[in-house]
């Protein structure tokens, strides 16, 4: 069965033509979860209730939510007051090792956070969701995955887009040949300067109170210590190098998933980074592309992506349309796919040359999720592993776009040997690829 694709409007939210692809976009039925009993239920536990945190819990809580931990008190008030009666921590540590009912565990903490806590869970065999990006650093990721397959947990990074069904049927369409062989795509955010502030060339001078309700040096966990500023906590953590990944580590996950779930990508073969203005220690920089390029797989060409953050790709790539906010832009051999969404859904648009030809679908769909969070609940009950899972899918995805923020800091191209988690001749990466630790919060392979 075939159908010839509309040239210009592939997907629209809320509606699907039967002349542009429905006909395989719908073709998994949206479970929903029955009413369960008491014993049926996961005990979970949230870690970081505040900020996304609060959205998280919202998104689990048709099960147990046994306890919620959160360094700022004020930070998660909404959340502590929504389950009054639920046990409250600061500390996950205490938590993890005092409460003995935990089935599985939410980690939404700032990023410097997520494989400490997510990997102490995992090791006293908790399921485990961690937002995205999974990591701090690349080696984290790595150790993230192997952790989960050692321990046999279910797992999913947040990464929402993930388990979109237009999202998976886009991946379809390109995996299908809707535009032949894909050989570059174009990925971009606004994030810098629109939700946070990069590019910071020293630290604030000022040395306010701690706010009563926080615990800072819980906060600092991993990172090297600091005085407390509002500079950093609650929100914009992002924009320095010890606590957040900048907008490549934050959006990355969501806007590459795409390609990376299309094109089956593996580790890049090397990644470079060009800056708009110096790099220093402290934050990352404000207008930057980064390239990685992917080898060969099989029958599929070499890629090139190229990151661009406080710049877009070339205006005449896009035959006319105006440039979104965020999205990818998919060149193939017979037509080009923009995605004019963060999260690879929401109005996809093929353009294709007028002689574009007629192609099959997929024989093997990706099969439709019951819903992000509900996907990993229904892993963490005996159902398939989510497709967002460490070990398979969100790990190595991490890796490659935190490799990009490797490029970024050396300053220099880097040639990868993913095998040995290695840059090729350049050990000044080593210590961006795995950090070291505060004392008193080493992480051990």
């Amino acid at each position: 069965m075939s159908r010839k694709l509309n040239r210009r409007k592939f997907l629209q939210t809320g509606a699907v033509s039967a002349t542009a692809a429905g006909f395989w976009l719908t073709g998994g039925a949206t479970e929903t979860r029955a009413a369960q009993g008491a014993n049926e239920r996961l005990n979970i536990a949230i870690i970081g209730a505040g900020g996304q945190g609060g959205g998280n819990l919202g998104n689990v809580s048709g099960e147990n939510i046994v306890a919620l931990c959160d360094v700022d008190d004020n930070r998660a008030g909404a959340s502590f007051n929504k389950y009054p009666n639920v046990p409250k921590y600061r500390d996950f540590r205490v938590m993890l090792e005092k409460q003995k009912d935990i089935d599985a565990v939410v980690v939404s903490t700032p990023d410097h956070q997520h494989a400490f806590a997510s990997i102490m869970a995992m090791r006293m065999g908790k399921h485990c969701y961690c937002e995205k990006p999974l990591t701090h650093d690349v080696w984290e990721a790595r150790l993230m995955g192997e952790v989960a397959a050692k321990h046999k947990v279910a797992t999913q990074m947040g990464n929402q887009g993930t388990s979109s069904a237009e999202t998976r049927a886009t991946a379809d369409l390109i995996r299908g040949g809707a535009i032949g062989d894909v050989s570059v795509v174009h990925a971009w955010t606004d994030r810098p300067g629109m939700y946070w502030r990069q590019g910071h060339s020293e630290r604030p001078k000022d040395t306010p109170a701690v706010p009563k309700t926080l615990d800072w040096d819980l906060w600092i966990g991993t990172a090297p210590s600091r005085p407390y500023n509002p500079a950093y906590c609650p929100f914009a953590w992002r924009g320095w190098w010890d606590f957040g990944t900048g907008a490549l580590g934050d959006m990355a996950c969501h806007i590459m998933n795409l390609p990376w779930m299309a094109l089956q990508l593996t580790a890049p073969s090397s990644v470079t980074a060009e800056l708009d203005r110096p790099n220093n220690n402290e934050s990352p920089p404000n207008g930057l592309r980064v390239t990685y390029e992917f080898p060969a797989r099989g029958k599929r060409p070499a890629v090139r992506m190229i990151w661009y953050e406080s710049s877009r790709p070339p205006e005449n790539l896009f035959q006319g349309l105006p440039i979104s906010s965020g999205g990818s832009l998919f060149i193939g051999s017979r037509g080009k796919l923009y995605s004019r969404s963060d999260y690879g859904a929401n109005n996809n648009l093929l353009l294709t040359p007028d002689s574009f030809r007629e192609f099959r679908a997929p024989q093997t769909p990706l099969p439709r999720s019951p819903g992000h969070h509900a996907e990993w609940i229904r892993a963490c009950k005996g159902g398939p592993p989510a497709m967002s899972n460490f070990t398979d899918y969100a790990g190595p995805l991490s890796e490659m776009v935190l490799l990009g923020n490797v490029a970024i800091r050396v300053g220099k191209r880097i040639v990868w040997n993913s095998e040995k988690l290695q840059a090729v001749d350049l050990p000044a990466a080593n210590q961006f690829i795995r950090r070291e630790y505060r004392k008193g919060w080493e992480l051990r392979a």
